[in-house]
């Protein structure tokens, strides 16, 4: 392949586009590889599809690799495959409807796992026929409300999405396991710097989850990390430590005037000075934070609940929508409707809505909390006596510093990461849906159970320039590179033609080339736009060309070497392995 930038559709940008919320954007439409078509998405200009193909062939190696077989399916589905599945309406406003002339539904299709499972009815009958491993390589759809940065969250992406089928629990096992070392052995191959951590499975369903998340300050995931074992997880998994059940030792319940205390601060700072139930050592910890959200069914009425927390934490919405999954929530705030839930003096004891309480609010714990009546609180109000939760919840922040929920002696760490791929044990919530049975070998009818495995093909491209750029431009991995040299031609004295006739020599030799031949562009910006296109060695046909030198540099290590011209396609070869 040798590609000339004299006729290649590129347009490289001095200035930053006026969106770019983060450095993989700014950097990948200033460089002429994606050019922004509608809100979520984005045109893929020569160079970015030739990085997006090659990440996309990496991938469909390792899948092969790890037993895979490639099929495609339409991204336009119709509506009762989901109807079936009950992802019509747990996908709620994600999902992007539309109806054809004769006025029935269809969808653009967010994931696949209903025509995977139909495909493998129609497609099967015997235990000779599984174990399966199928993939694709397919857009995908999602109605996101903000769409940002760049292909990071984009309402239009492709995906690499594969599902096992199993006889067993054994075999899913075996096929999760299978999944997870090809997954590593993708992201080792794509420069991809990466942590598994445990996670939720969401509208997707199923039970063991996990996800590989590329650490960056500009991930909207957080995920924690424990300082004395392996324990990793997404922050919206992280189960709390729930304390032992204690025999009740507080006396009886008793309210207090506290007027002007509609927070936890300055509930404490009066508590305190009043010493309310006897004590001046009042701690926001030691109270117990109420708040009113609606929780959103999808295709039922909303629902007002109270979600329960220690004072010295916030509800985490985030988390609470992976607890609540399919349903979401919002914070209410319309309490004028329910003058019998008091803002701001909110007390489990007696609420008339579903109350849901943080796993540290175990039974025999005492707590500071509202009585339900305007200005007034009341202390040791004790879970089990004084009031039962309607069930238990992680909704509340995890924050830096908490005790490891898996070795119970070292403490948590958080950083911020993107989701790059996640796997999922999903059972048999779709097999069940459809009634997929085949004939076991004892002529019984065995129904198969399925793992889910993706990958964000365009987010990848996206991660990879988040972790391999610097201030002058991208610096891409050989392995997704859109070409392997760049050859630069200053543009005097047959520089260009010998450029071009180095470009051909390394083309039959089987190298990737791309020709800086532009007539009447400055040195200064072609080595600019080489750099910011970050293509990973270059070759500058300049000054010392008459000598018949050229000059060899490293866009990652920045190394410069000047080489006799006859002798850079051996160097390159040789480097290239």
């Amino acid at each position: 392949m040798l590609l000339r930038m004299s006729t290649l559709l590129l347009k490289t940008l001095r200035e930053e586009p006026a969106d770019a919320e983060v450095p993989s954007h700014r950097l990948l439409v200033r460089a002429g590889f994606v050019r922004r078509a509608a809100p979520g998405g984005y045109t893929w200009l020569p160079l970015g599809k030739l990085v997006l193909d090659r990440v996309t062939e990496v991938v469909r190696d390792e899948m092969a690799a790890a037993g895979g077989q490639e099929v495609s399916f339409p991204a336009l589905l119709p509506r009762e495959p989901f109807d079936t599945s009950g992802r019509w309406t747990e996908y709620g406003d994600l999902l992007l409807t539309l109806q054809d002339r004769r006025g029935a539904d269809y969808l653009l299709a967010p994931t696949h796992e209903e025509m995977f499972t139909l495909l493998v009815q129609d497609m099967t009958s015997s235990y000779r026929d599984l174990p399966l491993l199928l993939f694709q390589v397919q857009t995908k759809f999602r109605d996101e409300a903000r769409p940002r940065g760049g292909l990071l969250r984009g309402r239009e992406f492709l995906m690499k999405d594969a599902y096992s089928f199993d006889l067993d629990d054994a075999g899913l096992t075996s096929a999760y396991d299978r999944m997870r070392t090809a997954y590593q052995q993708i992201f080792r191959r794509l420069g991809v710097e990466h942590t598994i951590v445990a996670a939720v499975s969401g509208a997707m369903g199923g039970s063991a989850s996990e996800e590989f998340l590329a650490p960056a300050e500009v991930g909207e995931d957080t995920f924690v990390g424990c300082t004395a074992c392996d324990y990793a997880a997404n922050t919206e998994a992280v189960v709390t430590p729930a304390p032992p059940a204690r025999p009740v030792t507080a006396p009886a319940a008793a309210v207090h005037d506290t007027p002007g205390t509609p927070t936890i601060a300055t509930l404490v700072e009066l508590a305190n000075e009043r010493r309310l139930g006897g004590r001046d050592d009042w701690a926001a910890s030691d109270t117990l934070k109420n708040v009113v959200v609606v929780v959103h069914h999808p295709g039922r009425t909303d629902e007002i609940v109270a979600i329960g927390v220690p004072g010295d934490r916030e509800v985490d919405l985030k988390r609470l929508d992976a607890a609540l999954a399919p349903a979401t929530a919002t914070l209410f705030d319309d309490f004028a409707v329910r003058p019998d839930l008091v803002k701001g003096y909110l007390g489990p004891q007696g609420l008339p809505i579903r109350y849901l309480a943080d796993p540290r609010v175990a039974p025999g714990t005492a707590w500071l909390t509202g009585a339900n009546q305007a200005g007034r609180h009341a202390t040791d109000v004790v879970a089990g006596r004084d009031f039962v939760p309607d069930g238990a919840i992680e909704a509340a922040e995890v924050r830096a510093g908490d005790t490891c929920p898996a070795c119970g002696g070292g403490t948590l760490t958080i950083r911020r990461g993107i989701e790059i791929g996640h796997i999922f044990q999903l059972g048999r919530r779709y097999t069940d849906a459809f009634r997929v049975d085949v004939l076991g070998a004892d002529g019984k009818p065995v129904r198969p159970t399925m793992g889910s495995y993706g990958i964000g093909l365009t987010r990848a491209v996206a991660v990879i320039a988040e972790q391999h750029h610097d201030e002058r431009g991208l610096i891409w991995p050989d392995a997704v590179a859109p070409a392997d040299v760049h050859i630069v031609a200053a543009g005097r004295d047959g520089q260009i033609e010998a450029a071009l006739s180095l470009g051909a020599t390394l083309v039959r030799a089987g190298v990737r080339v791309l020709v800086d031949d532009r007539p009447n562009v400055s040195a200064g910006v072609k080595f600019t736009d080489s750099e910011l296109i970050g293509i990973p060695r270059s070759v500058v046909v300049g000054r010392r060309l008459m000598e018949g030198y050229a000059e060899l540099r490293n866009r990652r290590t920045g190394d410069r070497q000047e080489l006799p011209l006859v002798d850079i396609p051996g160097v390159i070869m040789g480097r290239l392995g």
